[in-house]
């Protein structure tokens, strides 16, 4: 991800944190953990220009209410304090998607918002000779055959390393990198998945987070809610209000259906699991220079109708 649209992802987190704390003020007490995410998000935000501020404002406020309607715990006033905090990064990497959470320590309660801007990636995990995707992703540490299929890949970027090359130096990067390397995550992941039935629930729990949350997608105009209530911790009523409209659950997958490359393409694979769930894993060089390992855009293509999404249109004036 480069510089700017870091800021502007933080700078979209910082606005939804004040924007929920100057709407919750007005009905119950509220606190913010003032952390050192607080503060990269604030820097963010001081770093973007007025213009883009006042959009994210609106983007934020258009769909605040929305969430306060699927989820009256916010709103209920008991006497305790609610607390606002943006998570650090160190979540992510302990399976920890969401961004911004919202927590009552009296009821021992809280929800997660996974806040993205103008893009709604999973994740962007890495291959190299070093990372062992299957011990992360679902327990099962990867196979010699993949070690041995990956070796003389990551060997010749090693060299062109070494060499000072570019990215755009390679003659054929696609057929030398990106075709053999993703056939071998595809075999590995064909393998783990003979031997252990987890293996779909598994990744699709890594990929997406061990908690449930809402992914809220800032977008042109629209600010979408997407509910992913895999384990029945959402839309929960309160003492004396319901919520507005009911969130299924939704289940987590069980079966690889199929996994393949994207027509056309050398350097996507798509993969289809039962119940409605389809992403894809699109290869790429995060530098100029070239590296050896490789990162992926995951993006969640195809979800169970259970999980709804609902579009909050705004407008400037």
């Amino acid at each position: 991800m480069s510089k700017l649209s870091n800021n502007q992802g933080r700078a979209y987190e910082y606005a939804w944190l004040k924007t929920l704390e100057i709407e919750i003020s007005k009905v119950r007490k509220v606190a913010v953990e003032k952390n050192s995410s607080y503060t990269a998000a604030q820097n963010a935000w001081k770093s973007i220009d007025k213009d883009l501020q006042a959009i994210h404002k609106i983007s934020a406020m258009a769909a605040v209410k929305t969430i306060f309607d699927l989820e009256p715990l916010i709103l209920e006033e008991n006497g305790d304090i609610l607390t606002l905090k943006i998570q650090t990064d160190d979540a992510g990497k302990r399976g920890d998607v969401r961004d911004v959470l919202i927590i009552r320590c009296g009821i021992k309660w809280e929800i997660g918002l996974s806040i993205k801007h103008n893009h709604a990636a999973a994740k962007h995990s890495r291959l190299s000779t070093k990372l062992d995707f299957g011990e992360k992703w679902f327990g099962i540490p990867c196979s010699q055959e993949y070690w041995n299929d990956i070796e003389p890949i990551f060997s010749y970027l090693q060299d062109e390393k070494k060499k000072g090359s570019n990215w755009s130096d390679l003659p054929a990067k696609e057929q030398d990198v990106y075709v053999p390397l993703l056939d071998a995550f595809m075999n590995e992941l064909r393998r783990s998945n003979s031997i252990c039935d987890e293996v779909p629930t598994k990744m699709v729990e890594y990929l997406l987070g061990q908690f449930d949350f809402y992914k809220v997608i800032g977008r042109k105009r629209i600010t979408q809610i997407q509910t992913f209530n895999l384990r029945g911790t959402l839309n929960q009523a309160g003492k004396k209000t319901k919520p507005t409209q009911i969130i299924p659950l939704a289940n987590l997958p069980t079966r690889i259906v199929e996994i393949g490359f994207k027509p056309g393409s050398t350097n996507t694979v798509e993969l289809y699991l039962d119940g409605g769930w389809q992403f894809s894993f699109r290869i790429h060089n995060a530098s100029t220079k070239v590296e050896a390992s490789l990162k992926f855009d995951v993006q969640i293509v195809g979800v169970p109708v259970e999980i709804i999404g609902i579009n909050c249109r705004w407008s400037i004036n």
